[in-house]
């Protein structure tokens, strides 16, 4: 089996005192969710995972709070024995930063859980179900080994998943986390399986192909346990016994590995996957110390080994910015010296143009990552710090526990492995804007820079030249607006969260108002930055359904452009005032006096936190240092 799947040996080792903990958190008359939190970001087994499932669920029960956890309802349906998994996901979530509360079917319990309305999922009105179906719970035998029967039998196959993900949707407003099937590691024919119709081999790729096409444009998501198993090896995933005896559908070893994936993917749904990895220099990204060794003895590039491992980090960390994560740099180092390796040596792939912020010094790593989130306008809570040397590791993992450090091993070869294996940088969608956010967060840091060397906020704005772009929401927006709502937990006023279907079904709906924004300004396009959807609640009054904003804008009056677009639309509408809620959660704090800020008056108040707010469309609310372009818009209603 390989260690490093089976054994998370990216995450730090349990403490030897893990039971220990896990019972002074349980007895504490006030406990510390970052205490748990710390216990649960190490690499646990199934027994110590029961363990620290049995704490949750004991503060759970005794009424605790567990903020700043996010609240997450899973139901969970399967053809296999489910039981074990359950206490796995509640205490790997804690890792992700999610509370979860699982409600599991009875054993193979599937079509009806999905189509009774009144089934324990269905009822509980979960986030999220989990199709826990490998190939043995679905219609798909071998052979016939004949072209039209095995995709007859596949069909048949994807028309049961359907029915589920259709039913919970129905009956629970549920999206699906569907699984891609492991194929079983016995061939029929051998090196031929793959090429004859009806075999198990090549009707799970099918299968699986097209399921995950099915998947595009709806609000389910995919869960690749196919990739996972063939990751660890398929005759490792499967393990007959254990089927036979318990119907345990994969091996008992790798079910921290499973829930790790699945609370990944929870994770993702909630925004919470991180955005920046953080270099070290020295040993990490070549071999040797510039400032001892020099730029001729660092140890780097083709023709050696450990020259080579050094290059495949760096072929990584820029596959990783072209998908949209960030790149930053923080070194002990003299800067100049730091430097001098990305602009000289020939073997280097990154170059200075690929970090968005760069921090050589002699300052502790904590306080530099510090610096590195404040100048990209992110939180901790999005950051990878990438570091050979176990005691930087330790101290940033004391000082910022926000922050993930993933554990390396000694064989620099393994690096990238480790950092892609550990899954910070999880994706549930992909769009042409995610691709260009690196850009994005770079062109901020240099934004922050000129904010520094200018006298006044006004002097400032005005030097951006900044334009912003109005839109409704159209099919060319679509992905990129459905990933916004669903990533969005700061400045988010009711964090409503909408898929890919949705949004297409505002831009349908005459009685809806959608608004999709981007800025522009003299560092380039910050891409999209803002959506407000309106729902019209009676012939004068327009309600603000959903109100998010790129926190990468704030203090530059978007808010204030954004507010006067409502209006402008609202009163060619003949909408005479709008109403706005917040509603509140453990990350949307800073936008609890949004609307007060804006001239809005309160109207109500719940006993949840949850406010009503009123302004009238007459209001002439100030414009910001930029000008408008809403030219995507209808002239006869702009």
């Amino acid at each position: 089996m390989s260690a490093l799947y089976k054994e998370l040996q990216w995450l730090p080792r349990a403490p030897a005192d893990f039971r220990q903990r896990c019972r002074e958190l349980a007895a504490a008359p006030e406990p510390s969710v970052r205490a748990l939190r710390n216990l649960a970001g190490r690499a646990l087994d199934e027994i110590q995972l029961r363990r620290l499932a049995d704490v949750v669920e004991l503060l759970r029960g005794q009424g605790r709070s567990l903020a700043p956890l996010t609240p997450f309802t899973l139901g969970i349906v399967g053809n296999a024995t489910l039981e074990p998994l359950v206490p796995a996901l509640v205490a790997t979530a804690v890792r992700h930063g999610i509370a979860l509360t699982c409600v599991r079917a009875d054993y193979a319990q599937t079509v009806q859980e999905a189509l009774s309305p009144e089934s324990a999922i269905n009822a509980a009105k979960p986030h999220a179900v989990l199709l826990a179906i490998d190939y043995r719970g679905l219609p798909l035998r071998e052979g016939p080994w004949e072209a039209q029967a095995a995709q007859r039998a596949v069909g048949e196959a994807r028309a049961y998943l359907d029915v589920l993900r259709t039913g919970f949707r129905t009956h629970a407003g549920a999206l699906s986390i569907v699984q891609t099937l492991a194929a079983p590691p016995e061939a029929v024919f051998g090196n031929y399986d793959r090429a004859l119709p009806g075999t198990m081999r090549s009707s799970l790729a099918r299968f699986n192909e097209d399921l995950v096409a099915s998947l595009s444009g709806t609000n389910d998501v995919v869960l690749d346990v196919a990739a996972l198993g063939e990751t660890v090896g398929l005759a490792e995933w499967f393990a007959p016994t254990q089927w036979n005896i318990a119907k345990l559908p994969f091996h008992a070893a790798y079910l921290p590995l499973y829930a790790d994936h699945v609370c990944r993917v929870i994770a993702a749904l909630r925004g919470k996957s991180r955005r920046c990895l953080v270099l070290d220099l020295d040993n990490t990204l070549w071999g040797g110390v510039i400032g001892d060794d020099g730029l001729e003895g660092i140890v780097l590039g083709q023709g050696n080994a450990t020259g080579e491992a050094y290059t495949d980090v760096q072929r990584t960390a820029l596959l990783l910015r072209e998908r949209g994560i960030v790149l930053a740099v923080s070194s002990k180092n003299d800067d100049e010296v730091a430097r001098a390796v990305f602009s000289e040596h020939p073997e280097m792939l990154l170059r200075e143009r690929h970090i968005a912020v760069f921090q050589a010094n002699w300052n502790d790593k904590a306080t530099n990552i510090e610096s590195i989130a404040k100048e990209l306008a992110l939180g901790l809570d999005a950051m990878v710090f990438l570091d050979d040397n176990p005691v930087e590791r330790g101290l940033v993992r004391e000082m910022l526990p926000e922050v993930a450090v993933p554990e390396l091993p000694s064989d620099p070869a393994l690096y990238a492995r480790t950092l892609l294996a550990a899954g910070y940088f999880e994706a549930i969608t992909f769009s042409d804007e995610d691709a260009k956010r690196a850009e994005f967060y770079q062109d901020n840091a240099r934004r922050v820079a000129l904010a520094s060397q200018v006298a006044d906020v006004d002097s400032y704005l005005a030097s951006l030249e900044m334009c912003i772009i109005f839109r409704p929401f159209d099919s060319t927006g679509r992905s990129r607006i459905s990933q916004l709502i669903n990533k969005s937990n700061q400045f988010n006023l009711t964090t409503r969260r909408y898929s890919e279907a949705d949004v297409a079904a505002v831009e349908a709906d005459p009685a809806a108002f959608s608004l999709q924004a981007r800025l522009t300004d003299a560092f380039g396009d910050n891409g999209m930055i803002s959506v407000v959807i309106c729902r019209q609640r009676d012939r004068t009054t327009w309600e603000i359904d959903t109100w998010l904003m790129s926190c990468r804008v704030l203090g530059r009056g978007v808010e204030q452009m954004v507010l006067r677009e409502i209006i402008h639309h609202a009163r060619a509408a003949g909408i005479t005032n709008l109403i706005g809620s917040y509603i509140p959660t453990e990350r949307n704090g800073m936008v609890r006096d949004h609307y007060r800020k804006l001239g809005f008056a309160q109207v109500s108040e719940e006993a949840s936190g949850t406010t009503f707010w009123r302004l009238s469309t007459a209001t002439e609310v100030e414009p910001s240092r930029m000008t408008v372009d809403r030219s995507g818009f209808d002239l006869t209603l702009a």
